[in-house]
């Protein structure tokens, strides 16, 4: 088959549909089934478990691991990326990613306490294949569309992902919610392994249509350009020194998307933990039914925000989606009822959708005229990383002292702030 030619709206569409394949990872895994799964597995009374030497909080275990696998893509991300631009071959990184996660994620089926170790690397193999794969699956968007195309084809991706993954989500609540007690978690391990199928399917349309890469070089890998990634994301720092926008949108992008991730990722615990829920049951059906809204919300946050943004610009649309997560924020520290979570989980899939598309179109808008958009982009993912890794440390650091999430939460706060005042100094030209 000839290559298709940047902007053809069959490449597009092929290069959204990775985010149909990939987002049931986020949604079911990192978002609603495994945190209940992993949160069953304790006790109300104890939720201590003694690992690394130490008695750690459950909550906290969960979120230092997560750090640590985001500290892991982000070292692993820019030599990779290097290395995929030199040799022109960024689907085969993409798929590797792609399959090392959708493999954990089948293998969290054994998941248990008594081998909390093999288990713990399963959940950190997993999380290392999703990210790493976005890192090229991202780098993929200046070299398919045009400018002009960025915004639009962006949210129709998260889109996608989010529609995509609230199907196999309501499979797995059908069958967890009609199985009995006994057997629910047994089916909540059913639901990983759908996953790592799921991702696996899915993704091979995307791979049918993408281009091997942006260059034909023939180049083999030796020990000689092992670490042309650094150099290449040396490349880049030195560039921003000439682009201003660039520079100001990226230090605002880091201190924001810290604060947003983090909410994402642990927003399940906070639930299962600080909300009053009637029984076990409906605990686990008020949780999931959540996080199904916030993604169907999350379709209309991003369309919505891209049309705003072509009216508005860019950056006002952020900085005025950056001040609604800071009322969240401090919102979430005074929930108690699963109404006011409701109500909450609405307003926070609005906001979700339109950041994370609108983020990502607004790097690649930015960005200079380049053949090597998997470096940019590495940089662009390394600043989300090192950003999650903090934000996810500062959360477990928190819960593990206070023994509350709450006070992690409004903390998170902080950081839009911070990012409203880096956005507003950003030039217009």
């Amino acid at each position: 088959m000839n290559p298709l030619q940047k902007g053809d709206k069959k490449l597009l569409n092929a290069w959204a549909f990775y985010d149909w394949a990939n987002s049931v990872y986020s949604l079911v895994i990192a978002s609603a089934v495994f945190p209940l799964f992993y949160m069953a597995l304790f006790t109300k009374e104890q939720s201590y478990i003694h690992v690394f030497g130490t008695d750690i909080k459950n909550s906290a275990l969960i979120s230092f691991v997560t750090a640590a696998a985001f500290l892991k893509v982000a070292f692993i991300s820019p030599l990779l990326s290097g290395i995929a631009d030199y040799v022109g071959n960024k689907k085969f990184f993409m798929k590797f990613f792609c399959y090392l996660g959708a493999f954990s994620c089948i293998g969290l089926y054994w998941f248990s306490l008594e081998h909390i170790y093999i288990s713990l690397l399963l959940y950190f193999f997993g999380l290392i294949g999703f990210w790493g794969s976005l890192v090229f699956y991202n780098s993929y968007l200046p070299d398919i569309a045009f400018e002009e195309q960025q915004d639009a084809i962006s949210a129709k991706g998260y889109s996608l992902g989010y529609i995509g993954s609230v199907i196999l989500l309501i499979v797995n609540l059908v069958m967890i919610l009609t199985a009995p007690d006994a057997e629910k978690i047994m089916q909540m391990r059913y639901s990983f392994v759908m996953v790592g199928i799921w991702w696996i399917i899915f993704s091979q349309y995307t791979y049918y249509y993408l281009p091997k890469g942006n260059r034909t070089s023939e180049h083999k890998v030796t020990r000689a350009i092992l670490f042309n990634g650094f150099k290449e994301l040396k490349k880049v720092w030195i560039s921003l020194e000439e682009n201003t926008r660039l520079k100001k949108y990226l230090i605002s992008f880091f201190v924001y998307s810290m604060a947003v991730q983090t909410v994402m990722l642990v927003a399940t615990y906070f639930g299962e933990q600080e909300i009053e829920w009637e029984s076990a049951g409906a605990a686990t059906t008020g949780l999931i039914s959540c996080i199904l809204l916030i993604q169907l919300v999350a379709v209309l946050g991003a369309y919505a925000t891209s049309k705003a943004s072509e009216k508005y610009g860019n950056i006002p649309v952020l900085i005025f989606i950056n001040s609604i997560w800071i009322f969240l924020c401090v919102a979430a520290y005074f929930i108690k009822l699963p109404l006011h979570f409701y109500i909450m989980a609405g307003l926070v899939g609005l906001v979700m959708g339109g950041i994370q598309s609108l983020s990502r179109s607004t790097y690649s808008k930015l960005l200079p005229e380049t053949k090597d958009t998997a470096s940019f982009f590495s940089f662009y993912d390394v600043a989300e990383k090192v950003g999650i890794v903090i934000g996810m440390i500062i959360y477990g650091v928190i819960d593990q002292i206070t023994g509350s999430p709450r006070f992690a939460i409004v903390f998170l706060a902080l950081f839009f702030i911070i990012g409203v005042v880096l956005l507003r100094k950003i030039p217009r030209k």
